[in-house]
């Protein structure tokens, strides 16, 4: 497993922008798989979007045009750019990570490292 740091989230206005960032600290092996989750409190864990190391990337639906995933394999970070904020959109983000999935895996199935979380508020 890494330790995950995020950073970037906060309070922004609906159809603006945030940038969320995530750096890990370890083993390079177990950052193949980076991703963003987003959760309210009573409610389920959503992947908001994923990227391997190859650059493959996973967008949800709710967010796809919206948000794009990036990802800095030499500095084993992974970054969420979100634009048109919706007020929907206020939530904990947390990033995630992961080594290299078995074959017939993919990546969400292979998440093991969390952060802690960061909260983003976006006001109508």
């Amino acid at each position: 497993q890494v330790d995950l740091m995020e950073s970037g989230g906060g309070s922004a206005q609906a159809g603006g922008s945030l940038r969320l960032s995530c750096v890990a600290s370890g083993y390079t092996y177990n950052t193949w798989c980076m991703a963003w989750f987003r959760q309210v409190p009573g409610k389920e864990r959503e992947a908001v979007a994923l990227v391997d190391s190859r650059g493959n990337t996973t967008i949800a639906d709710s967010v796809k045009g919206r948000f794009t995933i990036s990802k800095n394999n030499a500095e084993k970070s992974v970054y969420l750019e979100m634009n048109n904020l919706k007020p929907e959109d206020s939530d904990m983000y947390y990033c995630a990570a992961g080594p290299p999935p078995y074959l017939g895996r993919q990546c969400v199935d292979e998440l093991a490292s969390w952060g802690k979380g960061i909260l983003v508020t976006i006001s109508s």
